[in-house]
C-alpha cells in the first residue's frame, strides 16, 4: 500500500488500491450487521474505526444481500452472500486534483430481490476514468429481509421500509466521509436503475433524504410500483404463511435460517404478481412516516425535492421479461385485462382510460408486440413520463429513450430491452466468453454510444447540461415541447417523441395503491 491510496475520514483511515488507473476502495462497512436482534430493525450506522488503528485495508468486496441465483442478475464468480451484506465501494481517479471532484452513487437493480454493488457489471474503472468523478457503489437488503414489512402484524417488534433506510444511511455516511477520497459532499448524484431506479425516484418524494443529494438519475424506473400499509400487510401475512409462523409469535422470524427467509421470500415473490398482476411483492411502503404519500403522486404533482434529474427507460423494456418467463410484468392481454380491472376496483374514483383509447396509441401493432407494448408502457414508460411532466415544473429534467440494440439482441427479438443500456453506461461491453450481445458484430458502435453516455452522465453530475462533444444537443423536458433524446448509433433530440402514448393513456396517474 502506498500513502495516497490511504483515505483518512471521520469514520477512519482506509487503505484502497490502484487498479485499470484508478484507485479502489472495497467492502467498507456502513452499518452493524442486521441480524440477530437487528433483524427486520432500522440499520445502525458503523462504529467508526479506532483513532490510531490501523487502517482498514478496503480490499474485497462485502458480502452480497442473501438471494436465489438468476441467470439475468449474474453476480459473478465467487460471490459471498451472507446477512452482513450492509457495505459499500468508492472508486476515484488516481489524480483527483486540489479541488473536491463530484460524486455519484449508485444503486443497483433487481426487482428489489436480486443483485449487489459488487457485479461485475458495476465495476467503476471505465466511467470513473473517463468522467473525473468520484463513484460509491453500495448494498441494501433484498427481497423479505429489505423490503418485507412485519410492522403491520407485530407493531414495535419490527420495523419497516428498511431497504430504503440503508439508502438513506449510506448516503449519511457518503455526506460524512467522502470528502476524506476526494469528494465534493456538496455535489452528490444519486443514480440507479430498475429497482435502483425506482429507489431513486422514492427519494425524491422522501422528505428526509433532503440535502444527501443533489441530483438524481432514474434508470427504468418503476416509479408507480410502491404500495400502502395494506397492500405490505397482505404480502406479511403471505409470508408468514409460507414459513409457518403465526402472527403472535413473531421473536420466532429472527431465528429463521437465512435460507428459508429467501426460499419463502422467492414463493411469496413469485405469488403476488400471479394473483394481482402487475404488483410486486416487494417494493418500498407508503407508510406515512418515511413515504408520506405515494411517490408517483408526488412527483407528477411537482412535489418532490427539486433537485435537477435524468429519467428514461429503454425501447423494449418487456421483452426481456417474457424472454425469462418471469411473473413480474403482464404480457398477455388476458393478464393485461385482469391488471386493469384489479386497478379500477381497488380505486373505484379514478378515470380509467378506455381499452379502445388506449390501444390507439398502438395502432399497426400485432398481438404479441400489443402485450409487450402495452406491459412496457404501464410498467416503466408511462410512470417515468408522469414523472418527467410534474418534475420539470421545479427543477430541470432530462428525459430519454436507450433505443440501441446489438445485430444480435434485435435477431432474437430482445432489442433494447431491459438493462441493455448498463454495458454502455459502464463502458463494461465484454460480458465475458457467454455474452452472447457482440455474436454478430455491433461492438465499434457500442464504444461510440458508451462513450456519448459516460460523457453525458458524468457532465450532469458535475452540474452540467448532459452533453457530449460532436452529439446532439440534449433539451431540458418541459411540458410543451417534451424534448427527448433517443439514445442510438447516433443520438437526437425529438420533440414529444410519446405524444401517441399519451393520447392513449392520458394524462392520469395509474396505479395501485
Amino acid at each position: 500500500m502506498t500513502e495516497d491510496l490511504i483515505a483518512d475520514t471521520p469514520a477512519g483511515a482506509f487503505a484502497g488500491f490502484a487498479e485499470d488507473g484508478v484507485h479502489v476502495w472495497r467492502g467498507i462497512r456502513y452499518a452493524l450487521a442486521p441480524t440477530g436482534e437487528l433483524r427486520w430493525r432500522d440499520p445502525v450506522a458503523a462504529s467508526d474505526l479506532v483513532p490510531g488503528s490501523d487502517p482498514f485495508r478496503a480490499e474485497a468486496f462485502g458480502p452480497a444481500a442473501p438471494q436465489l441465483p438468476n441467470p439475468a442478475v449474474p453476480l459473478g464468480p465467487g460471490t459471498v452472500m451472507d446477512e452482513d451484506c450492509l457495505s459499500l465501494n468508492v472508486w476515484a481517479p488516481v489524480d483527483t486534483g486540489s479541488d473536491p471532484l463530484p460524486v455519484m452513487v449508485w444503486i443497483h437493480g433487481g426487482a428489489y430481490t436480486f443483485g449487489a454493488s459488487s457485479q461485475p457489471l458495476f465495476d467503476g474503472s471505465s466511467l470513473v476514468g473517463a468522467g473525473g468523478v468520484v463513484l460509491v457503489t453500495i448494498n441494501y437488503r433484498l427481497g423479505a429481509l429489505g423490503f418485507l414489512d412485519l410492522s403491520g402484524v407485530a407493531p414495535g417488534s419490527f420495523d419497516g421500509n428498511l431497504a430504503l433506510k440503508d439508502v438513506l444511511l449510506a448516503l449519511r455516511w457518503v455526506q460524512r466521509n467522502i470528502a476524506g477520497f476526494g469528494g465534493d459532499p456538496t455535489r452528490v448524484t444519486v443514480f440507479g436503475e430498475s429497482a435502483g431506479g425506482g429507489l431513486v425516484t422514492t427519494l425524491l418524494a422522501t422528505p428526509s433524504a433532503e440535502g444527501l443529494f443533489h441530483r438524481a438519475i432514474a434508470q427504468s424506473s418503476p416509479a408507480s410500483s410502491v404500495y400502502g400499509a395494506s397492500r405490505a400487510r397482505t404480502v406479511a401475512e403471505m409470508f408468514l404463511a409460507e414459513v409457518g409462523v403465526p402472527e403472535g409469535d413473531p421473536e420466532r422470524l429472527r431465528v429463521l435460517p437465512v435460507d428459508e427467509i429467501v426460499r419463502a421470500g422467492m414463493a411469496v415473490y413469485a405469488a403476488v404478481p400471479g394473483e394481482a398482476p402487475g404488483t410486486l411483492a416487494f417494493a418500498p411502503v407508503v407508510d406515512g412516516v418515511l413515504v408520506p404519500e405515494s411517490p408517483i403522486t408526488v412527483l407528477h404533482e411537482g412535489r418532490g425535492l427539486a433537485v435537477p434529474l435524468i429519467i428514461g427507460t429503454n425501447h423494449d423494456e418487456a421483452s426481456l421479461f417474457r424472454f425469462m418467463k418471469s411473473p413480474l410484468i403482464p404480457i398477455t392481454r388476458d393478464r393485461i385485462d385482469r391488471m386493469f380491472a384489479d386497478m379500477h376496483a381497488q380505486a373505484p374514483e379514478t378515470r380509467m382510460p378506455s381499452p379502445d383509447q388506449v390501444l390507439g396509441a398502438y395502432e399497426g401493432a400485432r398481438e404479441r408486440a400489443l402485450g409487450l407494448g402495452i406491459a412496457r408502457d404501464i410498467g416503466f414508460r408511462m410512470p417515468s413520463l408522469w414523472v418527467a411532466e410534474g418534475h420539470s415544473r421545479i427543477a430541470p429534467v432530462w428525459f430519454y429513450r436507450f433505443d440501441h440494440a446489438s445485430p444480435f439482441l434485435r435477431l432474437i427479438g430482445l432489442g433494447a430491452t431491459h438493462a441493455t443500456e448498463l454495458p454502455y453506461l459502464w463502458g463494461n461491453l465484454d460480458g465475458g466468453p457467454k455474452d452472447p450481445t457482440f455474436r454478430l458484430g455491433g461492438r465499434k458502435v457500442a464504444r461510440r454510444i458508451s462513450a456519448r453516455m459516460q460523457r453525458r452522465w458524468t457532465a450532469f453530475a458535475r452540474g452540467l447540461a448532459p452533453d457530449a462533444e460532436g452529439a446532439a444537443v440534449w433539451e431540458p423536458y418541459d411540458p410543451e415541447r417534451r424534448e427527448t433524446l433517443a439514445i442510438d448509433r447516433q443520438d437526437r433530440c425529438v420533440a414529444d417523441l410519446d405524444a401517441a402514448l399519451r393520447a392513449g393513456w392520458g394524462d392520469r396517474v395509474l396505479a395501485f395503491p
